[in-house]
């Protein structure tokens, strides 16, 4: 087994979390009104790690903000993944995504930069 083997197999196994991405589309009722709506569209073990630091804004108050950056491994479902259209869902939160990151188009890994948003609704 050589070097790049034993390092991909050793990132693979710090995959451990589970995502799920969400599409925002446009649903139609019976009387033809648009409505956005979050729909699942893909679900992938991820490792993720958070950073949560505080932030100042215009008015001098200081409210602490999280963002996390997940790595996927990459796949034909994520090629057009970008910050306009899809979110996040993690352990019961919803992240809005900041950022894609190919990786160097590399076509390895992916690495979502996202933004806590909120908890889901029951």
């Amino acid at each position: 087994m050589d070097y790049r083997t034993q390092k991909s197999k050793k990132k693979i196994t710090s995959f451990t979390k589970r995502i799920t991405i969400q599409k925002n589309t446009i649903s139609t009722d019976k009387y033809r009104n648009h409505t956005p709506v979050w729909t699942e569209y893909f679900s992938c073990w991820t490792y993720a790690v958070t950073y949560q630091f505080d932030q100042e804004n215009a008015g001098a108050v200081t409210r602490p903000e999280q963002t996390v950056n997940f790595e996927v491994r990459y796949c034909s479902e994520l090629k057009d993944l970008n910050s306009t259209e899809y979110r996040v869902l993690f352990e019961n939160g919803i992240y809005n995504i900041i950022s894609v990151d190919m990786m160097n188009y590399q076509f390895r890994t992916i690495r979502i930069r996202c933004k806590y948003e909120g908890q889901m609704k029951s």
